[in-house]
């Protein structure tokens, strides 16, 4: 099986799907793998790394697609990709379909097989290949809230951490799963006050056991309101699996907060959590409403492409190995879940 890697395309993400070492298992395996030059610069892999263990190097991204059947990459396809994809190409990468009717159209025009990292699900309904960028953008929004909570980048000028003779910074976040717990658990270590909303009896006896500064409480409309209005950062890590999120924060909730303090909506990727919510890029990360900072970039994780692409890679692998060497893959229930478009058609019974 021919396996391609093309180079990201979307505004400063510097991931890459498979690394040398996971490139080097498959070409011992049997596969020809193909690898876009440069595709693994960003992430400190160079080309020359690719080539030592077996791998061919494409010279740009129309060869890459022309000789690749299975296309695994990171992020979900944009215009350039558009046009170099095939009815028979088999693609593996991140979608996050629901918040884009033109990208699905496009796809559906196109006809090829889409398996969303996102919607790979194992039979105890964990989301594997979803989970370790959830971790990461968990973390990444405490430090980019805490930063944007700093006067010079336009915060309200506080330590989240407090210290003595001075009150703690307060944040709010809302789920507690991978992403949201993460983020919980960073915050509380940092000396914050947290509240974390879940409708999950164990996810919140899990939140409250990260210490005595964590409050975890159900997301009744009213105390969500109550929370935020005096929050310093909020976190949206709201996750309903390959649909969009639910807005869990209003834009009145959004208006009673005090100047100058941040919301990080990690959620963004499916249509974000947050109804003053739009997506933003690293190029131009942040905007303001009612005078609260807004985050919202949709690749959170491509900021630490180094780690970003070790923890993907180590999680997609497996699955690349099935769909490269098994041609009956689809009766492997995780990657059948997984299959979002097909044919011209919509297979995911979240986007139907």
């Amino acid at each position: 099986m021919r396996i391609g890697v093309p180079a990201e395309t979307k505004t400063l993400e510097g991931r890459v799907a498979l690394v040398p070492a996971a490139c080097a298992d498959l070409v011992r395996r049997g596969h020809e793998v193909h690898v876009q030059a440069g595709a693994g610069q960003k992430s400190g892999f160079s080309d020359e790394e690719y080539t030592r263990v077996g791998v061919r190097i494409a010279p740009n991204a129309k060869k890459l697609y022309e000789v690749g059947q299975i296309i695994v990459k990171v992020k979900e396809p944009i215009a350039g990709d558009l046009k170099l994809l095939r009815k028979d190409h088999l693609l593996f990468c991140y979608l996050h379909l629901a918040p884009e009717p033109k990208l699905t159209r496009a796809l559906l025009d196109i006809g090829l097989t889409g398996i969303a990292f996102e919607s790979v699900e194992e039979t105890d309904g964990s989301l594997p290949l979803l989970a370790p960028m959830s971790i990461i953008a968990g973390r990444i929004a405490v430090q980019i809230g805490t930063h944007l909570l700093h006067q010079p980048a336009g915060g309200k000028g506080k330590l989240l951490g407090g210290l003595p003779s001075t009150e703690r910074g307060k944040v709010v976040v809302l789920g507690a799963g991978a992403a949201g717990g993460n983020s919980a658990a960073l915050a509380a270590a940092g000396g914050a006050n947290v509240v974390v909303f879940d409708k999950r009896p164990d996810r919140l006896a899990q939140m409250m056991n990260l210490g005595t500064n964590v409050t975890a409480l159900y997301p009744y409309e009213e105390y969500v309101a109550r929370e935020v209005k005096d929050a310093d950062l909020v976190i949206g890590a709201v996750l309903i699996p390959s649909a969009k999120a639910p807005h869990v924060v209003t834009r009145q909730m959004v208006k009673s907060m005090e100047a100058g303090s941040v919301l990080v909506d990690i959620s963004i990727d499916q249509g974000g959590c947050f109804e003053t919510s739009k997506p933003t890029t690293y190029a131009k990360p942040t905007y303001e409403v009612d005078g609260v900072t807004h985050f919202c970039v949709t690749n959170m994780p491509g900021a630490v492409p180094k780690t970003s692409s070790e923890a993907i890679c180590a999680a997609i692998l497996p699955y690349v190995q099935k769909l490269a060497s098994d041609k009956n893959w689809r009766k492997f229930e995780p990657l059948r879940k997984g299959i979002n478009i097909e044919g011209g058609k919509i297979v995911h019974p979240a986007l139907k």
